[in-house]
């Protein structure tokens, strides 16, 4: 049997709470663990629950009208799942997929509950307001990676902000997910490995300048 108080405890989210509020939040809470490749829901869905990555890794897409999937963004542990949007509803709303692509742990919280033991006596607003921040700014990227970046911004912005995620994909999917082409992409690292920006390794890429590839991305250099 899952230890409630054990997966909050991995959550940032719920660092600052008293063992009082832990236990209160653990009464309109639910855990479960899902596979790899398990749909959590499709987009446009209205959901109950806040829910909490406590562990693993999880993809939002949507499909165009080809039902082409169009990759969106990662959402790592330690970060909701939901997407918040209003704070009037009694339910969250989806604009999304989210799928898991690896095996996860998953905190479910009764979302009217938590609005009415928890936001509606000021606890846990802040941090509920830098989660909205985090994943506008992840908007923000999406907007800049497909309709303002050219191939080389792209490709320095994911180095940047998601190496681990760039080393851990094959050069093809990474392709897919910044929408430029394998020959591209393997143009980009050659001309930043020229740059001593970065070098690569066994096939790993290694940043050997920061600086300049933050500069590439937020546009003082090209």
């Amino acid at each position: 049997m899952v230890d409630m108080r054990s997966a909050i405890g991995h959550l940032n989210f719920f660092k600052d709470l008293s063992e009082e509020e832990i236990d209160k939040l653990s009464s309109i809470s639910s855990f479960k663990k899902y596979h790899g490749t398990s749909l959590l829901h499709y987009e446009k869905s209205n959901i109950d629950k806040l829910l909490f990555l406590v562990s693993g890794l999880a993809k939002a897409y949507k499909m165009d009208k080809h039902d082409n999937e169009i990759f969106l963004y990662y959402i790592y542990k330690n970060h909701t799942l939901s997407e918040i949007s209003s704070l009037e509803d009694n339910y969250l709303t989806s604009y999304s997929n989210i799928v898991f692509v690896e095996d996860a742990e998953v905190l479910s919280v009764d979302y009217i509950a938590f609005k009415k033991e928890f936001l509606d006596k000021g606890l846990l607003c802040l941090e509920l307001a830098n989660e909205v921040i985090r994943q506008s700014k992840q908007l923000q990227n999406l907007v800049n990676r497909e309709f303002i970046f050219d191939s080389v911004t792209k490709v320095a912005m994911m180095l940047a902000t998601e190496l681990d995620m760039f080393n851990k994909l094959k050069r093809y999917d990474v392709s897919l997910i910044l929408h430029i082409q394998p020959s591209t992409l393997s143009r980009v690292l050659s001309r930043l490995k020229r740059q001593g920006i970065i070098d690569i390794d066994h096939g790993k890429v290694i940043i050997v300048n920061g600086n300049a590839l933050n500069r590439i991305y937020e546009g003082e250099e090209r």
